[in-house]
């Protein structure tokens, strides 16, 4: 299901959603909106990349037992179990970057406990830093222990803590571009049909990029508008970027085969 490209530097890309959730346009779109109480489904994704040498997790996801505890969350399946569906064992990927650190990105992070965590140096400050703590409205979106295990797996040498830009392995690299959090950064990834951007929570939904609205979550407004500017920057095109909680990524993009039809979308 997952061989990879024989180029080393060149990817196939996985969107794995593993959770929904029925939301309403006013709890996506920063500002006022006439159809504020339409509904506007999210989509909860995982990442993965593969080439002839890695295997990169982009992402972690939510904690069942976290998710449990969450109203209107339908929780499908863990993202550990739909790799292994995909033919991929937590304990074969090799890094895992993190996006940032809010509790939908991170509840799964301890199950890769042979990768190397990626992450920016500005979001792990911040969070650990003495702001966050008196900062209610973002203070809740962090699990505390999922924060305890990162700074674990760093004590052990097993995190890549970077400053701005960098390439994590051959074809895959981490941009810091902020907005949506402190650190925030997103994925570009080289795959055959091009540089895919995975925007994650920088570029929620495709209405947010392309409609220049940011996502009303957000620790910069101006760090968002640049975010959504670098995006388009990064990619190869406006179909090779992947946004972080659209149900259209199921629309937009096949799926590897009808067994994972609704849940995986084959990106490039």
């Amino acid at each position: 299901m997952t061989g990879a490209n024989e180029s080393s530097g060149t990817f196939r890309v996985y969107a794995i959603r593993y959770a929904r959730r029925d939301g309403r346009r006013g709890q996506h779109f920063h500002g006022y909106d006439e159809r504020w109480d339409e509904p506007h489904p999210t989509a909860y994704y995982v990442w993965l990349a593969i080439s002839g040498r890695h295997t990169v997790v982009v992402d972690t996801g939510i904690d069942a037992e976290r998710a449990a505890r969450l109203a209107g969350i339908e929780h499908d399946a863990s993202p550990v179990a739909i790799l292994a569906e995909l033919g991929v064992a937590a304990g074969a990927v090799d890094h895992v970057v993190l996006t940032h650190l809010h509790y939908d990105h991170t509840g799964t992070a301890r199950a890769f406990d042979q990768a190397r965590y990626v992450l920016q140096r500005s979001e792990l400050d911040y969070w650990t830093g003495p702001w966050a703590r008196r900062v209610e409205r973002e203070r809740w979106l962090v699990d505390e222990d999922d924060v305890a295990g990162l700074i674990a797996a760093r004590d052990q040498g097993r995190m890549l803590l970077v400053d701005g830009d960098a390439e994590v392995v051959p074809g895959l690299s981490v941009h810091l571009v902020g907005g949506h959090t402190a650190g925030m950064q997103v994925v570009r990834v080289r795959t055959a049909r091009g540089d895919v951007v995975l925007a994650s929570d920088a570029g929620h939904f495709y209405e947010n990029l392309e409609e220049d609205r940011p996502f009303p979550i957000l620790h910069s407004m101006t760090g968002m508008y640049g975010a959504f500017d670098r995006i388009r920057e990064l990619s190869g095109g406006p179909d090779l970027v992947v946004a972080g909680h659209d149900p259209e990524v199921l629309d937009r993009f096949p799926a590897p085969s009808p067994s994972f039809e609704g849940r995986v979308a084959l990106i490039a």
